[in-house]
């Protein structure tokens, strides 16, 4: 099925979208986007997604005229249009097109706005079953992750590099100890069953999907810690995983060839994804 797209204010055929070779997303990675999940034809945590596109681009001092219902608007429709059951939505802005320069051009330029949508099996994601494997990398991508930008290369290298090692993902290691995955937060189950995260800073993104898990977590009375842990704490734990909006909670069994726990996707971590799971299906807009 070939998709409809949304770019500029237009929905056209996936086919006929084109964008400036001037474009500063395409020159400079001077772009930020969200991936928001469907679930029956409706979005998860919607309200979170769009507060953090809100600070990103604020963060890197960029405009845009469309409100957070016009927003909505263009996704509904685009989920109407593709009928997409379950999957992602994925929207980019970039500050537009111009000459090419290092310095922002005029504030009067208007941004690029691009959205499409892709099919993917979220609830029912066959990596769960197994687990993922994964190896740590340093942490050598720019000081502001904490940015949803689109400035993604090594995030990709390292993930490639992963994969060609028969592994599912990286996880980055700043200072001796874990930032985050190539595209998710990471998580362990401690020895005394406490629930431990990185804490919020520029080093990592602030996952809608990690926000709500602890939310859950705590209304369930799970024990939660948001500190950081180093590899050899991995190594010690009970169980891990990582959690985005394109996997929700995902099991890791293995980190540099080390088994973590029984080497399966652990109890808690399951019993995290089913409660995870059950939370955003009543609040599915």
């Amino acid at each position: 099925m070939v998709r409809t797209v949304f770019l500029n204010g237009k929905y056209i055929n996936e086919n006929d979208a084109k964008l400036s070779i001037f474009d500063r997303g395409f020159l400079f990675g001077d772009s930020v986007y969200e991936v928001t999940a469907v679930i029956q034809q409706k979005l998860v945590s919607w309200e979170g997604h769009t507060r953090r596109l809100r600070r990103s681009l604020g963060e890197i001092g960029m405009n845009l005229d469309m409100s957070d219902d016009d927003l909505l608007t263009v996704h509904r429709k685009l989920i109407a249009l593709n009928e997409v059951r379950e999957g992602l939505v994925y929207l980019q802005i970039s500050r537009g097109a111009a000459d090419r320069d290092f310095a922002f051009p005029d504030p009067c330029i208007k941004p690029t706005v691009v959205l499409f949508t892709q099919e993917k099996s979220l609830i029912q994601n066959q990596t769960i079953k197994a687990g993922a494997k994964v190896l740590s990398f340093p942490d050598q991508r720019w000081g502001r992750s904490d940015i949803k930008s689109t400035q993604l290369l090594y995030a990709s290298f390292s993930k490639q590099r992963a994969l060609e090692q028969g592994k599912d993902d990286a996880w980055f290691i700043k200072d001796g100890l874990v930032t985050e995955g190539s595209s998710n937060n990471t998580f362990i189950i401690s020895a005394d069953r406490k629930l431990l995260t990185r804490s919020l800073s520029r080093d990592i993104l602030g996952g809608i999907t990690r926000e709500s898990i602890l939310e859950y977590s705590k209304k369930s009375g799970y024990q939660i810690e948001e500190k950081p842990f180093s590899i050899e704490e991995v190594k010690d734990s009970l169980e891990a995983f990582t959690s985005s909006s394109t996997t929700f909670i995902m099991p890791v069994v293995e980190i540099d060839d080390y088994k973590i726990g029984s080497g399966l996707p652990g109890k808690i971590t399951l019993e995290l994804r089913d409660l995870y799971i059950r939370n955003i299906m009543k609040d599915l807009i």
